[in-house]
């Protein structure tokens, strides 16, 4: 079989802008491109030049949705690899996130936290 990679992940955000100044803030990643999305909403790219999250916002407010571990379709969290952990830390907790969950484990150490729209991101380091 050819090398697979995942390129992108696309996920509905109240504010794209806003989802983006954290994002380059804690995790250093840039827009890679931005503009007009289907139903008259607006996305941004952000993230490395191989792969990215894309951040869509739609024209009308979004709703909240439940539990995602507990519906079909639901998104339980985004992990991002770093190479400096506590680093990473430092400035999610600076951006107002609260890290929680912390493990070391084989192969290397995480945490988790939560956005301001509720999305759960796990933060990993590898040893």
């Amino acid at each position: 079989m050819t090398h697979v990679r995942l390129e992108h992940a696309n996920i509905t955000v109240s504010d794209p802008e806003r989802t983006a100044r954290w994002m380059n803030k804690v995790f250093g990643w840039n827009i890679r491109w931005q503009g007009g999305a289907i139903h008259q909403g607006r996305s941004i790219h952000m993230g490395e030049p191989d792969s990215y999250i894309a951040l869509y916002g739609p024209k009308e407010a979004p709703t909240k949705g439940g539990d995602s571990y507990t519906h079909i379709n639901g998104l339980n969290h985004l992990a991002v690899v770093v190479g400096d952990l506590d680093a990473v830390e430092t400035r999610v907790s600076e951006a107002g996130f609260t890290p929680v969950n912390h493990a070391d484990y084989e192969p290397g150490r995480r945490f988790y936290f939560r956005d301001h729209d509720g999305i759960e991101f796990e933060v990993v380091q590898y040893d």
